[in-house]
């Protein structure tokens, strides 16, 4: 499924050209290789683009290679030469040892590089005629590495010698660049068709992603991008042990996937992961996603609705559109109509999610799901809607999940992945939460200090891994007085116990009961709930109205019916989490004119 997807956006992305031809890299380039019609090198041109990047509070600026189009950069283990281009060491066979070039080590590795180098470009530009070909031929038969250990245009680039991409353009003419020539694109496209069949005419077979009999993929291209891999790339698709091969085959003989198709989701995976747009980081694992479509509003949606939106314009632009979804919750579908208003035009366009991770040999997918858009943006809103825990909407995103799993005083900041991906599985298929999620959250609650304890946030995640488990929703938005359960009124209980205490102290206490006992009370009621109640007749002494506490307190321990629960269970100590939270902020709030005369 994932090959064929991948293979199907190619070809949305072909017909938009945001992909690169058969044949083509797209090389990191540093600087221009300036050269004369001998050859010689004139100047070495800094050709980067400057950025304005974060840092602190300010702003600077950071110099990074622009990206050329190639001819295809080769991927075979050992030396071998690339096209027009390659790594100083190849171009100019000179190894950069501290402040000094020198033509070789102990390994000949240089001067074999460089003379691979040098032959095959000679062979390749042999019979084609342009003023940067011929300049750049007498380059290759009048450079001596040996004799250009103190080049001053080459020493005069530092350290940036050995990790820059080069380009080579014509002397006054820096526009004209070899790699763009007519004629050499012209022959590179004429060398590659032909050998692309001539290296695989003997694997010719039916590939297992297009159906067609055609030259098979023996290496896989590699792919960039994914957090934690390889800087040169690693493979989706390879075969390292003899015990992984198949009648004989060979390394990605035994996938039989063709050269079209493996050039084909190649190039999608890696222009999928190069934008910000089509990826996301979820702790340690990359997420990829992309609708079957070549309008670009899908996957803006999904990173607005779904991943979340760090500037305040977008945020409240997500909220709204998030309120929107939810008008259709009591159906528990989004209508076309809806989508229209969002600016989507088809509700049925498959929408793909995939997890990568990278292993010692190759890529790892942790998870692929396919959904079609529409399904995706109810399971979404449905999930924001259970996250509620006030009547004023404000959406939540993963990192905001994640950042509350984490207590404030650790150094680790890392939550375990299979969580965290279990959870992004479950929103979007809209099955059951991670039973690990409901613990984390109550145990960090219990654990943490100070006003972090029980925030919205985590009241809403208890809430919403309570109400998946039913088939009816149990706890609500805002607070709930018809709701009897045992555990949610000993949380409303101890809100207003607390409440009761500040009020008598005039808010001046650093530690109230919450910081004393909220961890006992939430799982052992009965123990904890006489003793509060007791200390609670003094405090009533010392408001200033005594008659609203009292009343509370009792309509409370009336659900009751007398008696604390014993123990209190995970799920029910999520429950006493609510209850607080809920009471707590009803009591905060600004009074009625009819509350304030009742308590008078």
């Amino acid at each position: 499924m994932l090959i064929k997807a991948l293979c199907d956006y190619y070809d949305i992305l072909a017909v938009k050209g945001s992909v690169l031809p058969a044949g083509y890299s797209k090389v990191n380039v540093h600087y221009k290789i300036s050269l004369t019609e001998e050859g010689q090198i004139d100047e070495i041109i800094d050709c980067q683009k400057v950025e304005l990047v974060p840092s602190g509070k300010k702003m600077k600026e950071k110099k990074g290679p622009v990206e050329m189009v190639m001819p295809e950069r080769t991927e075979k283990p050992g030396i071998d030469a690339n096209i027009a281009e390659h790594r100083p060491l190849y171009i100019f066979g000179l190894n950069l040892d501290k402040d000094h070039l020198t033509p070789d080590d102990r390994t000949d590795k240089a001067k074999k590089s460089h003379m691979a180098f040098v032959k095959a470009n000679l062979d390749f530009t042999e019979n084609l005629q342009s003023p940067i070909i011929s300049a750049f031929r007498n380059f290759l038969l009048s450079w001596k590495p040996e004799g250009q250990t103190e080049n001053e245009w080459l020493l005069g680039l530092g350290k940036d010698y050995q990790k820059a991409g080069f380009a080579f353009c014509l002397s006054g003419e820096p526009d004209r660049l070899l790699h763009e020539d007519p004629e050499l694109k012209k022959k590179w496209e004429e060398e590659y068709a032909v050998q692309l069949v001539k290296d695989d005419n003997a694997r010719t077979v039916q590939c297992a992603v297009t159906g067609e009999t055609e030259p098979i993929a023996r290496i896989h291209s590699k792919i960039k991008g994914v957090y934690g891999g390889l800087a040169t790339g690693s493979v989706l698709i390879g075969f390292n042990n003899d015990s992984e091969n198949s009648y004989g085959n060979e390394q990605s003989y035994n996938s039989n996937i063709s050269e079209t198709a493996m050039k084909k989701y190649t190039e999608a995976l890696n222009f999928l992961l190069s934008s910000n747009r089509h990826k996301a980081m979820l702790d340690e694992m990359t997420i990829v996603f992309w609708a079957m479509s070549s309008k670009d509003t899908y996957e803006d949606l999904f990173m607005k609705l779904f991943l979340g939106q760090q500037d305040q314009m977008d945020a409240e632009k997500t909220d709204a559109m998030l309120k929107e979804l939810l008008k259709d919750a009591r159906d528990a579908n989004v209508t076309e109509e809806r989508l229209q208003s969002l600016n989507m035009i088809d509700s049925d366009v498959d929408f793909y999610m995939l997890g990568l991770k990278p292993n010692s040999s190759r890529l790892s997918v942790k998870f692929i799901i396919r959904r079609k858009y529409a399904d995706v943006l109810w399971n979404i809103a449905k999930f924001q809607k259970d996250l509620q825990v006030t009547e004023e909407f404000h959406s939540v995103a993963l990192w905001q999940i994640k950042r509350e799993m984490i207590s404030p005083k650790s150094k680790n900041d890392k939550v375990n992945p299979a969580v965290m991906s279990r959870l992004f599985e479950s929103v979007l298929n809209g099955a059951a939460y991670p039973v690990s999620l409901l613990e984390t959250i109550v145990r960090r609650v219990k654990t943490d200090e100070g006003n972090g304890k029980i925030n919205s946030v985590r009241a809403g995640i208890i809430k919403a891994c309570i109400n998946n488990k039913k088939s009816k929703e149990e706890l609500k938005v805002s607070l709930d007085k018809t709701n009897q359960t045992p555990a949610y009124l000993c949380g409303r209980l101890f809100a207003v116990l607390e409440k009761l205490q500040q009020d008598a102290s005039n808010n001046s206490l650093n530690r109230t009961i919450k910081d004393a006992y909220f961890a006992s009370a939430s799982a052992k009621p009965a123990l904890v709930f006489p003793k509060l109640i007791r200390l609670a007749q003094n405090h009533l002494n010392k408001v200033k109205y005594p008659v609203y506490y009292n009343k509370l307190i009792g309509e409370i321990i009336d659900g009751l019916n007398g008696g604390f629960p014993e123990t209190l269970r995970l799920t029910d100590q999520g429950r006493f989490d609510v209850g607080y939270y809920q009471q707590n902020q009803d009591l905060w709030r600004k009074l009625t004119k009819s509350e304030e005369t009742e308590e008078d």
